[in-house]
């Protein structure tokens, strides 16, 4: 006889909140289900280990009836017993996976534990978004105990009943609402096993209709899991065509050809798998991030949880892509919703240190293939440099570099720099810009290329926002050579003498061109050219200023350092011209034209290209005359 039973007032608060707030994906129910599943067949199939008359073909089972609106979720698994259902069921967030973990603990039994997944009273709940009845028979494995049958409406109390079950196991069947209906249909169902549940260890069947030849109708059993989690298996095990295929099914960047497979096993306090991949091509979103997904795939013992968990991955190596799969991550309420747990930082400080150290033996051990995948991918790479602080030097490690002494297209790396370094070198230079071709003429490398030292050429837009924070590499100092005061003793008196000397041109240049240069001054950074412009301090680059008004962003007019060369003719010509009286005007014009040719010798725009042009052909034309 059928026996009801009463929710306590606040166990049905927290039904009602389940059941319409809780998830905000319906198909979630499906994996729920099917997760508990899975529980429950571990769990049998443990205790078959030591009694193997218990032994059976372990599957989960699906089965729709269209005209009675029922999906029904079956399996051979651990069963309950009366008492049991009212205590796991009948009480939310009653788990009874827990309680069987803490006997299998009590009775010292935990080495051979099976994995099991989650809470089993929270996730049966589930069910109530897409069912207005649910009909739960089960029949406890091993025991001779009677088969029970549990029913809700899922509204204040649930029936206790006989059941004529006579299979170990638990059958669940689920009374569609007029707005589920879609659940009814082997297209969904299939494509829902496929997402969240493709390698649960049990296949998951459904009987599906078959028209023949003759057209006559079968049913046969289709399985919908793949069951091939291969990053739980050896590498050694897995073909090139299941890593192609695997790599396709994740990765955001279409096609199955991949530059490396990287296998992680991690057992103690935080225990996981992963599988991996360093992509070879960057695609079209990567610095789009609105429309990029971020992050690695996460199972929780081959439960999937969700495709962009961003906690188990720094932003500066989202263009890995690949799957985690934890053994002890804990979930709060729902699957759907991770805690905020410390084990999460476990497994990304795990996944990011594995990850840089491929990158360096790929370094070490195919140069051509990193330094391929750095051009994509290098831009991103670099953001960790300012951003983490703990992997920063390894990082320093494996980052590349143009260079003034390098061949266009070609690489090095601040190791090799250093280790090319002159024994009167103590800095390392470099010269940020948009491209090589603009920072290769900048007559700011004339000094050092007359000692033969080497300047790195940093010409991704990150590169100026890295070096505010990266001061040194192997106790060596990172120094700008378009920035700053020049320091060479060499020059100190020929640099002096020739602020004396040219005093009165320094004035002049200064008040013609006080709406443009902060200071003229003389400099021995120059060797051929006549003249240069150099950032002050902390000011923005000429660069930067054009990224941010490209940008739309306000950016403040800072007036940059007019320094002159000592020794260039033009300088002594120029200074004579005005000794000699010249006419203001013209003056005017010649040192207007020398500031725009410091413009273009560092590779930026003009401000009147015209007004340019003109001011070239008078001079010429009254040089010829």
């Amino acid at each position: 006889m059928a026996e009801t039973r009463e929710f306590k007032t606040e166990v049905q608060q927290l039904l009602q909140l389940m059941i319409h707030s809780l998830y905000s994906n319906r198909d979630i129910f499906l994996r729920e289900l099917v997760a508990n599943a899975a529980d429950a067949i571990d769990k049998a199939r443990f205790e078959s280990l030591t009694d193997t008359t218990l032994a059976r073909d372990w599957q989960i089972r699906l089965n729709i009836d269209k005209e009675a609106k029922t999906l029904t979720i079956t399996d051979n698994g651990i069963g309950m017993t009366s008492d049991e259902v009212a205590a796991n069921i009948g009480t939310i967030a009653k788990s009874g996976t827990k309680e069987f973990i803490k006997a299998l603990a009590e009775k010292g039994e935990t080495a051979d534990m099976p994995e099991l997944i989650g809470q089993f009273g929270v996730g049966f709940y589930s069910a109530f978004m897409v069912a207005s009845k649910v009909e739960l028979n089960t029949k406890k494995s091993g025991s001779d105990a009677p088969a029970v049958c549990w029913r809700s409406t899922g509204e204040g109390s649930y029936e206790l009943d006989c059941s004529d079950r006579t299979e170990p196991g638990t059958e669940i069947k689920l009374f569609l609402k007029d707005d589920a209906e879609i659940y009814l249909e082997e297209w969904k169902i299939s494509e829902i096993v496929r997402k969240y549940s493709d390698f649960i260890a049990y296949p998951v069947v459904l009987p599906s209709k078959k028209v023949n030849e003759d057209k006559t109708e079968t049913v046969e059993d289709r399985v919908l899991n793949s069951q091939k989690a291969i990053w739980l298996r050896k590498p050694s095990e897995i073909t090139d065509d299941e890593y192609k295929s695997f790599y396709s099914h994740l990765s955001n960047y279409g096609g199955t050809e991949y530059l490396k497979a990287i296998h992680m096993a991690a057992e103690g306090a935080s225990e996981f798998k992963a599988l991996l991949f360093l992509p070879k091509q960057a695609p079209f979103n990567l610095l789009m991030p609105d429309i990029q997904k971020k992050g690695l795939q996460l199972y929780i013992k081959r439960m999937f949880i969700t495709d962009e968990c961003k906690e188990l991955l720094p932003d500066y190596l989202r263009f890995a892509c690949g799957v985690v799969d934890s053994s002890d991550l804990p979930l709060n309420v729902s699957r759907e919703i991770l805690q905020q747990n410390p084990l999460l930082d476990k497994i990304r400080t795990a996944v990011t240190s594995k990850l840089i150290s491929e990158m360096k033996k790929l370094l070490e051990n195919s140069r051509e293939d990193y330094e391929k995948f750095f051009t994509e991918f290098g831009k991103i790479l670099k953001e960790g440099l300012h951003t983490d602080r703990i992997n920063c030097e390894k990082i320093k490690d494996i980052v590349l570099y143009e260079s003034m002494n390098t061949p266009a297209g070609k690489f090095i790396t601040l190791k090799e720099y250093v280790e090319a370094m002159p024994e009167s070198q103590k800095d390392i230079y470099f010269i940020t810009g948009d491209k090589r071709s603009a920072v290769a003429s900048s007559p700011a490398l004339e000094y050092y290329r007359s000692k033969g030292y080497d300047v790195l050429f940093m010409t991704d837009p990150i590169d100026e926002w890295v070096m505010q924070t990266m001061f040194q590499y192997l106790q060596k100092s990172f120094k700008p050579v378009t920035k700053g005061d020049f320091e060479d003793k060499e020059s100190e008196d020929k640099v002096k003498a020739a602020g004396e000397k040219y005093s009165k041109l320094v004035d002049f240049l200064k008040t013609t061109l006080e709406d443009k240069v902060s200071v003229v001054r003389f400099s021995g950074r120059l060797t051929e050219s006549p003249c240069c412009l150099i950032v002050d301090g902390s000011a923005l680059p000429p660069h930067m200023e054009r990224l941010f008004k490209a940008m739309h962003q306000e950016v403040p007019v800072s007036k940059r350092i007019f320094e002159l060369n000592c020794d260039h003719p033009l300088i002594d010509a120029f200074n004579t011209k005005l000794e000699n009286g010249e006419n203001p005007e013209t003056l005017k014009k010649f040192a207007n034209t020398l500031y725009n040719q410091a413009l273009l010798l560092e590779g930026s725009p003009l401000d009147n290209p015209v007004e340019f042009a003109s001011t070239i052909t008078e001079l010429l034309s009254n040089a010829l005359k």
